[in-house]
Order: structure tokens, then sequence, then C-alpha cells
């Protein structure tokens, strides 16, 4: 197929290497603008964008999507389908049907559970044990086209979404290239998804990461996992911050104040948490200091009990 190809971050990129290895002719790629990025705030070029210059591939970066004139420039060069990956931008009608084939979206999770931007981080937050790629057939909708293809892939108990996002985006660009196939055969059949079961993923805000000692152990380690790196699980002590960078549930005082920390011997810092539950912290990093093991922290805070949260 002549294809254009719309994504951004790295997600997308073994999307486009499945679909080089496949045959399919490339026409153009089209990701977001270079932004700035890290300590100097120096313009970063999208995963993408760095994938494409170095094959040849022209690259187009619109600052708007939705004024027609990304649909006309597209349109000259005649493709048969749209691929989307992590865009990161809604898209109007003019460029769902620009194309015969249409458009179709490669998206991180078993849709319709986790629709919308951050569905590998809501997973593992939600305590999801399986998660997968879904090629969906794109309408105007967020998320919400016809599934074309799904494949499905275990969530590790150790899985956080740093580690769990290359094995999905791997995952989507095979699924993406099998269902390329299938449809041009005419042998897929679109199943409609059921909204009443949909659940959305949206956007991570910084507030996300803020620890609520109330929850079971359990769900805030599900939550630090599905956080990690961005924007992570943090707490505070005496108004400063604490990130929390590895910790495991375990059975906790039922009688004890949820964030309320002491010493475990051996092990860390023990927090109480909702539900009878303790949250044992192996790793943090405090406010302004490099991470550090836990006992080592508490070794120079020369204090082992105290309340987390304030």
């Amino acid at each position: 197929m002549r294809i254009v190809f719309m994504g951004t971050p790295a997600f997308a990129v073994p999307s486009l290497d499945a679909l080089a290895a496949a045959g399919h002719e490339l026409l153009a790629v089209v990701a977001q603008p270079d932004r700035p990025a890290g300590r100097g705030n120096a313009l970063r070029a999208p995963a993408t964008k760095v994938w494409a210059e170095a094959r040849g591939v022209p690259v187009l970066q619109p600052e708007k999507v939705r004024d027609g004139r990304l649909a006309s420039e597209l349109g000259a060069l005649r493709p048969d389908l749209l691929v989307v990956a992590a865009y990161g931008r809604i898209l109007g009608s003019d460029l769902l049907t620009l194309a015969p084939w249409g458009a179709v979206n490669v998206h991180g999770s078993l849709l319709p559970k986790y629709r919308g931007a951050a569905p590998i981080q809501w997973a593992i937050a939600e305590g999801e044990r399986e998660t997968g790629v879904s090629i969906m057939q794109m309408d105007e909708g967020l998320d919400t086209g016809d599934v074309l293809l799904q494949r499905v892939l275990e969530i590790g108990a150790d899985d956080t979404a740093e580690t769990l996002a290359p094995r999905l985006a791997a995952l989507g660009g095979e699924a993406l290239v099998e269902a390329l196939a299938l449809l041009e055969r005419r042998a897929l059949v679109p199943v409609r998804q059921d909204g009443a079961r949909a659940t959305l993923a949206r956007i991570l805000e910084k507030e996300d990461g803020r620890v609520d000692w109330t929850l079971p152990a359990q769900r805030i380690a599900d939550r630090l996992r599905g956080f990690t790196p961005w924007p992570g699980a943090f707490t505070t002590l005496e108004g400063r911050a604490v990130k929390l960078l590895e910790a495991r549930p375990e059975p906790g005082d039922p009688g004890a104040s949820p964030g309320a920390a002491r010493r475990a011997a051996g092990r860390g810092l023990a927090v109480a948490c909702g539900a009878g539950t303790a949250l044992v912290v192996t790793r943090l990093q405090p406010e302004g200091k490099p991470a550090q093991d836990a006992l080592a922290f508490l070794n120079g805070l020369r204090r082992d009990a105290f309340q987390l949260g304030t």
C-alpha cells in the first residue's frame, strides 16, 4: 500500500519499521513539531522524524491539522491509507476520509478499555494483569472506531509504563502489518466497540502522582508502576516532597493511621495504608537530593517513626 504515516514518539517507530519491512511504500511521515526538551530546553526532533530523515522519507510537522491545509497536501500524494500511531492530535473528517482505505490507528490497549492519551499508564495503574494493542478503523470520536484486530500482552508484576511500552510498541507493529495484509484481501470483519464497557485513559497530570495513603497498598503500588517514569509517585514529609521509587505491598496494622511511617527492620520504610495494608518503600528520593536506599534515608533522618503526607 501507499501509506502516509502519522505518529510522533518512540512508541510509533516499531510500526514504521514493520511497514517498511513488509514492503509498504511510505509517502510521508507526519509528526508534531520539534519541542523544547532537557535542562537547556533545546529543540528535540520527534523519534519518527529522526527515523524518516535517516531513510529519506519526507517529513511534515504542521502546527494545525484541522484547517484543511494538511489534507490538501497529503491528498496530492494519493495515499491508499493513513496509518496513525500516537500522533497526539485529533483528526478531522477531511483527513479520515482522504484515502480510499481511510485511516487506521495503532492503539496501546484492548479497546474499548482505556480509550485516550495514556492507555499504557492507566492499565497498570488500575491493576490490570493483561493489556494489548488494537488496530482500529478511525472515526471522528476518541478511539471509538471499529476494531479490526487485537493482540493480547501480559503485564508483568514488576512492569512499569516505561518497561511495558516498548513491548506493546513492537506488538503494535506486528499487529499492524498483519491487519493490513488481511484488509487488502478483505478478510477482516470490523467489530463495533461496546461503549458500555469503555473506560477513559485521560492524559496524566503531575497531581496524579500524589499518594493517597487511604488507598490499599496494592493500589498505591500499581499507580507507582503505572506512573513511572512520570509523574511518578510522591508524598510529603514536613512540607518537602519525597518521591517513591520502589515499593511493595504487604499486610499491615489495621489500627494504624494512613501515612504513619516506621522503620521496618532490614527491609525499608513501612507506611500504613488503607484496608489494613502497608507499603514497604525500599528506594526513594527526597526533594533536592539523589535517589537513595530507604534505610539510608532513615539513618539520615534519625527518626524511626513519623507521618507522611504532611
